[in-house]
């Protein structure tokens, strides 16, 4: 994959992946994928990388583990919420 991803589009991308897999397979195939955060990039292959699990069973088991390793200021403000309008 060579792309650029914004985080709402993480899942979509994730879910073209076969399961499980391991941490090494998932970083090897997200190669050249640069992750678009509120504070600036950053590769996708590191971020799964230096994930904790050493297997994905699905789609939503790695991209928790990939936003779980992203800094706080990633995804907007700190302590401002989106939910409410």
């Amino acid at each position: 994959m060579e792309s650029e991803l914004k985080l709402n589009e993480l899942h979509d991308a994730l879910g073209e992946l076969d399961y499980p897999l391991d941490r090494s397979a998932a970083a090897a195939a997200c190669e050249g994928v640069t992750l678009l955060l509120a504070d600036g990039t950053t590769p996708l292959a590191d971020v799964i990388a230096d994930a904790g699990d050493d297997r994905f069973d699905s789609v939503e088991d790695l991209e928790s583990e990939v936003m779980s390793g992203l800094p706080r200021n990633a995804v907007g403000e700190p302590y401002q919420s989106e939910g409410e309008g």
